[in-house]
């Protein structure tokens, strides 16, 4: 731990498992109290019905050396979201941090269902989740945030906005969210920069989340297997690579030169000189347009 971020707080919501959790423990491996919420508990799962549980990221945070504040919220709920910022005021008087990770629509989108075909419900469900729950929690914690200059908002969602700008996202419904997600930190940068705060929106690579490894049915230890059913899978990274775009961000006392921009973790690893556990430094979104897009057989040459 290098102790950056000392005395700096974060809030990370959305910090269950997946890039949210990374980004927590990475903070706290630079120092910084962390607090971080979900839905899912040791005595309560969300609908998503996994077994990480935002306690489990709050003994990671403190074991890389921060501290970590575990906090079960609804970001639906702003009752619940006023409650969490008014507790992060009460007990430390600042907000240094916002992440906005919050997702929890990987079981609802179809990858083959047009908009006409897709569950409607589910579809303004993916929409709710996505964007109304970084709304709820930016309203709530940017007064406190902006209290003190300097202050950093990260949006966390899939793809660059020139990427998505440029791409049909899967489905109706995920490309609305994930290109709304960029604009939303568009947005936030106009209106923070009078008070001295930065918002960016980051998007991982093709992040080799809990869940993504599930559905490969590979660990971490054996992640290459899956190449032999997607070859394109060998520019993958772990979460922790963009938990360290995030603390170097939040480390870096000229982060308002990225305000408004729309970031990658590949692309901020060039620039900061973070690296994947493994030392490599992945571009997935130089790779996606370069190669997989372009049609191009697998080869990771030059990528990572």
């Amino acid at each position: 731990m290098s102790g950056t971020l000392s005395g700096k707080i974060a809030l990370v919501a959305g910090a269950t498992r997946g890039a949210g959790r990374a980004v927590a423990v990475a903070l706290g491996a630079e120092g910084a109290t962390v607090y971080v919420t979900g839905r899912s508990t040791r005595e309560r799962r969300s609908e998503i019905d996994r077994p990480e549980t935002i306690e489990e990221t709050a003994e990671m945070v403190a074991a890389a050396g921060g501290e970590g504040i575990a906090v079960r919220v609804d970001h639906l709920e702003a009752d619940q979201v006023r409650a969490l910022v008014e507790r992060v005021d009460s007990e430390q008087g600042r907000l240094d941090v916002l992440v906005n990770d919050i997702w929890g629509g990987e079981s609802l989108f179809s990858w083959d269902q047009r908009l006409w075909e897709h569950s409607l419900d589910k579809g303004l469900r993916i929409l709710r989740l996505a964007i109304d729950t970084h709304i709820i929690t930016s309203h709530y914690a940017l007064p406190l945030l902006i209290r003190n200059p300097g202050g950093l908002v990260v949006e966390m969602t899939d793809g660059t906005a020139q990427y998505n700008a440029e791409n049909y996202r899967i489905s109706f419904f995920y490309d609305l969210a994930k290109t709304s997600v960029n604009r939303m930190a568009f947005a936030q940068a106009k209106e923070l920069a009078p008070h001295g705060g930065t918002a960016v929106s980051l998007t991982p690579g093709w992040m080799r989340s809990e869940m993504m490894l599930d559905i490969f049915r590979v660990t971490e230890a054996n992640w290459r297997d899956a190449l032999a059913a997607q070859p394109h899978f060998a520019i993958s990274e772990t979460p922790t690579y963009v938990g360290r775009a995030v603390a170097a961000l939040a480390a870096d006392p000229e982060v308002a030169r990225w305000n408004g921009q729309s970031l990658s973790s590949g692309g901020l690893a060039q620039v900061y000189g973070f690296t994947d556990v493994d030392g490599s430094r992945p571009d997935a979104w130089r790779y996606m347009v370069e190669m997989q897009d372009a049609g191009r057989p697998a080869d990771v040459t030059g990528y990572r």
